[in-house]
This record gives structure tokens, C-alpha cells and sequence, in this order.
């Protein structure tokens, strides 16, 4: 679903669900700028859409402030101080567990980026109340919400892994077991949280009430989270990555999270002077692109205070110009790669004041280690479990260190005077996706709606196989798919053609003569409005 420019003047908003895009839409019809409405579809998009995200997850955003001044604002939470090997190996572990509450080992930061966004947003002029942005989510919560066609095939497909995480069943299910599509759920606990919030302020989650009934929790059940770690949480600002292509200038968050691999996977592609989209140079290109990039990001990306290298000389022409010439168009690279699971979701806003907000917010796989915190409500975040319990890894375990993210919220500041905010969730999809999104619109200039819905590929592994290859929606021509085949890609078609595996994808667009556009996947439940 998208909306046009010409009707919108005052403000834009994307989200993969349609309740959490008229919080967003009511916020800026209520004189809200595009931060405070985002903070409201944050809260939203908890409430409504938990499969995919929740406030015991992370969040990463992208401002771009009408002085043209872009800054990254990192709501990414560290391993707790208990979460150390010795403490695994003492609980017969060899690895992390991916479900229940050895899983649940890092701070969920999602909400102090709430808080750095509400900072930005007063001093921009923001005046709403924090209990006018929370009140769709409480009624959510408290009233209940309607369950949608994903979280009830996630529900289903994953049941054996989550049904004994504490609070999971009590939670999600509906007498034990999975719910009706369309079925209403609450979440009661959680409503109380957000009122608690609303009346005591965001700081109250980590340092007041509720910070303490989390502490009180997590400690109950067995986590390695302690209370002292929720107090001494706090999200920062950060200088966003970026690349300069012919289009403008892309910007990226910085580690932990991917964001270097989304920026150099256009940066190649942009190099490679394809000269239309959809063809074999096209999709071809842009997966070999990516390989260089991931093998990049693999390599160097953890946490920012464990760098071993300048990322910036991956952005430089002189990189980009020497990897872009191992790129064979004729014939595809080997392709051995790590990969990684992830369920996240992507929102947008703009405003006409000039202010430009890309949003994501996760709790890493579906429904996050699944434990629900009974006092508060909270859905415990897995993103730990990307952590390795080998003190070689790129990403080892230590207490206080961040995991990696495949979490990146883009946004572009174009040569003809636009600025676009885009992404997706999909874990390593994301860069992938976006790359697809961003070539298809601006490049090739293809209408947002058109290239949101054009069908997509994803190079890594299918879930539950070891086996690497790159799978297409089966809306791709056949000849096209041979000549893929050909090139000696592992090549895979999946039965969908419309597949959620490919990412929820969306962009708002501010154009130059104070326009707005707004964009959400056909893939997802949600859609995009304006006012």
C-alpha cells in the first residue's frame, strides 16, 4: 500500500500494521512531528505485532533533522553481568540456548532509544505528553488486539520451541492453544507497564517500579540480566555511517549493527553501471555485491568498542573501486557464509518541517527467547544468542559486551533534493532488501509502490538446512531463473509469491517541494498514511 505526495503536507508514516500506522497518522494530525509519532507506532507496534517485536527487544534509529544534520540513535542492550561462558558451560551448555531464559541475556534497550527520540523531538519543538503517544498501545493491551495471519503461522510453526518458556503460553496462546487468525488478545500486564510509564516516565523501565519487578523477574526465572545492569543501561548517539553514490549520499547505523554491509552493497552495485532493473545483470549483480559485503561485515563488524578496523576505508572509493572489479558478471562466486535468523520490523516518518525518522525495532528470531515477565509483561529479547561461546569468534561472550545486529535502518539524502527513509526486517535479508528497494526507486525510478511489490530474492540459508543458496519468489520468469542457473548460482524457487521470508519492506519519501510519500510491503499487515 502507498500513498502519492501530492495530498500529503504535513506528515508521512509507514508500518507493517495497520493499527500501528494510524497511531503514527493520529500523532501527526495532532500537531506531532515525525519523532513523536514514531515513538507512539514504537509502542504500537509492541503491542500489536509481538511476534515480531517487543519492548524487551533492541531498537536502532536514523534521524535526519531539518538542519540536514543526520545522527544514529543506538538503543542496543549488553549481555548481562553473569552472562559469561563459565556460566553456560556450569549449566551444560556448549553453546547459547536459543529459546528460554539462558536466552533472554542482554538488557533490552528498545525504550532507552525511546527516550534519546523524545530528547531529539522536544528540542525540535515536540509537545505531545508521553501518555497521548502511549495510549494506543495501553488500549492494544488492555482491550486487546486482533492476532494477524503471521503471528499465527509463526505461532504454530514455532510452538514446540516456545510453549515452555515461562509466561509464553500464558501469554500467546488462547486455552493452550495456538489462536484463531483474527482472534482478540491482551496483554495485560504489559498494558499496566505502559500506564506505569506514562504516568512516571520512560527512566522508570530500567531505575524506578518497573525496572525493579523486570530485575525480580529475570532473577526468577534464571536469567544472567541483573538489576543493576537495567540501571546502568543507557542507549547513545552516534555518527551514522555513510557512502556517497551518483544518486546522493546513503547513510547507515554504525556496529554493532550490519549497516556496513547495506552501504557496500550499493556502493558496488552502483559501481557496476547496470542499466535496468529486473534482467539477469540486475538480480546477478546485485547478489554478488553482496557477497563482497557480508564477507566484509563477517570479518570486521562487533561491538563498536571492539573494532579492529577504521569501517569508514570500506566506504572509500578506493575500496570500493578495488572489490568491485572480483565481481564476475558472467559467472556467480563461491558462496560459504554464516547466516543469520531474524525477526524485526521497520517503520517510517516524515514531516514537513524537514525531519526524516527510519525505525527498527526487534527481538531477534520470533517472539525473542519467548519469556514473557509475569509482573511486567515484557517479552524477553534472544539477540545473546547470536554471541559465541569461543573466545576466537568475531562475536565471543563477555559480560557487558553488545552482540552483533542484523538490525540497520537506512535513509538517503538524494542529489535531486529528496530524502528517503527506508528498510525492512529479515535479518540477513535486510541489506538485501534494501538494496532492492533503493535500485528499483531511485535509480531505475521505478513508482515506490511497484518497487515494493516486485518480486524478491534472498541469498543465505533456508531455516532448518544447512544448505546455502539463493531463493527467488516464484513470480521470476523462467528464462531468467535458467540464465541464474547457469551462472552456476545455487538457485532455489520457492512456492510463494509473496513470501514473508523475503522481508517486510517500506519507505516515506520527503520530496523537495515539502511532498510526502509513504510506502509498506504487501508482504506485511500494515500500509502507510498521511496527513
Amino acid at each position: 500500500m502507498t500513498l502519492h505526495s501530492s495530498g500529503h503536507r504535513r506528515g508521512v508514516v509507514a508500518a507493517p500494521h495497520s493499527a500501528t500506522v494510524e497511531a503514527g497518522r493520529h500523532v501527526l494530525a495532532e500537531g506531532g512531528n515525525a519523532l513523536e509519532a514514531m515513538v507512539a507506532m514504537a509502542a504500537s507496534i509492541a503491542a500489536v505485532y509481538p511476534h515480531m517485536n517487543h519492548i524487551g527487544g533492541d531498537g536502532f534509529w536514523l534521524v535526519r533533522e531539518p538542519s540536514g544534520r543526520v545522527r544514529a540513535l543506538m538503543g542496543a542492550g549488553p549481555a548481562g553481568s553473569k552472562a559469561s561462558p563459565a556460566f553456560y558451560k556450569e549449566h551444560g551448555h556448549d553453546q547459547i540456548p536459543p529459546r528460554g531464559p539462558l536466552a533472554a541475556l542482554t538488557v533490552p534497550a528498545a525504550i532507552g532509544g525511546w527516550m534519546l527520540a523524545l530528547e531529539a523531538a522536544k528540542a525540535l519543538g515536540g509537545k505531545l505528553p508521553l501518555d497521548v503517544l502511549l495510549a494506543p498501545a495501553i488500549r492494544s493491551t488492555r482491550d486487546g488486539y486482533v492476532a494477524t495471519r503471521s503471528q499465527v503461522e509463526l505461532t504454530r510453526s514455532k510452538l514446540d520451541e516456545l510453549k515452555d518458556a515461562p509466561g509464553f503460553a500464558e501469554t500467546f496462546l488462547v486455552d493452550g492453544k495456538v489462536p484463531e487468525e483474527g482472534a482478540t488478545l491482551k496483554q495485560a500486564a504489559m498494558a499496566a507497564t505502559l500506564e506505569q510509564l506514562a504516568q512516571a516516565g520512560l527512566d522508570d523501565f530500567y531505575r524506578g517500579d518497573v525496572g525493579r519487578e523486570i530485575a525480580a523477574d529475570l532473577e526468577r526465572i534464571g536469567s544472567p540480566v541483573t538489576r543493576a545492569d537495567l540501571e546502568a543501561a543507557k542507549a547513545w548517539v552516534a555518527e551514522p555511517l555513510s557512502t556517497t553514490i551518483g544518486a546522493g549520499t546513503l547513510y547507515n547505523a554504525p556496529p554493532p549493527t550490519q549497516g556496513l554491509a547495506s552501504l557496500i552493497i550499493l556502493g558496488l552495485f552502483d559501481r557496476l553501471r547496470v542499466q535496468e532493473a529486473e534482467g539477469f545483470d540486475y538480480i546477478h549483480g546485485l547478489v554478488e555485491s553482496t557477497k563482497r559485503a557480508f564477507r566484509v561485515r563477517d570479518r570486521f563488524v562487533t561491538d563498536p568498542r571492539r573494532l579492529t578496523a577504521e569501517l569508514d576505508r570500506f566506504l572509500a572509493p578506493a575500496f570500493l573501486d578495488a572489490e568491485v572489479r572480483k565481481i564476475d558478471m558472467k559467472k556467480a562466486a563461491p558462496w560459504p557464509s554464516t547466516w543469520s535468523e531474524g525477526d524485526t520490523i521497520w517503520m517510517g516518518a516524515a514531516d514537513a518541517s524537514g525531519l526524516v525518522v527510519s525505525y527498527i525495532q526487534s527481538i531477534f528470531w520470533e517472539f525473542g527467547s519467548g519469556c514473557v515477565l509475569p509482573k511486567t509483561g515484557v517479552l524477553m529479547q534472544n539477540r545473546g544468542a547470536s554471541f559465541s561461546l569461543d573466545p576466537k569468534a568475531a562475536n565471543p561472550l563477555s559480560p557487558g559486551r553488545l552482540p552483533f545486529h542484523t538490525l540497520n535502518p537506512a535513509l538517503a539524502v538524494l542529489r535531486d533534493g529528496r530524502i528517503m527513509g527506508y528498510g525492512t526486517m529479515g535479518g540477513d535479508g535486510q541489506p538485501q532488501t534494501q538494496a532492492m528497494i533503493f535500485s528499483r526507486h531511485v535509480p531505475f525510478r521505478q513508482p515506490l509502490e511497484l518497487a515494493l511489490d516486485q518480486p524478491r530474492w534472498l541469498l543465505g540459508r533456508t531455516w532448518g538446512s544447512s544448505h546455502t543458496n539463493l531463493r527467488l519468489e516464484s513470480r521470476f520468469d523462467g528464462n531468467l531463473v535458467d540464465r541464474l542457473l547457469s551462472a552456476r548460482h545455487d538457485v532455489e524457487v520457492v512456492p510463494e509469491a509473496y513470501s514473508d521470508t523475503m522481508g517486510h519492506a517500506g519507505a516515506v519519501v520527503l520530496h523537495p517541494n515539502g511532498g510526502l510519500e509513504g510506502g509498506h510491503d504487501p508482504r506485511a499487515d500494515g500500509g502507510a498514511a498521511g496527513v
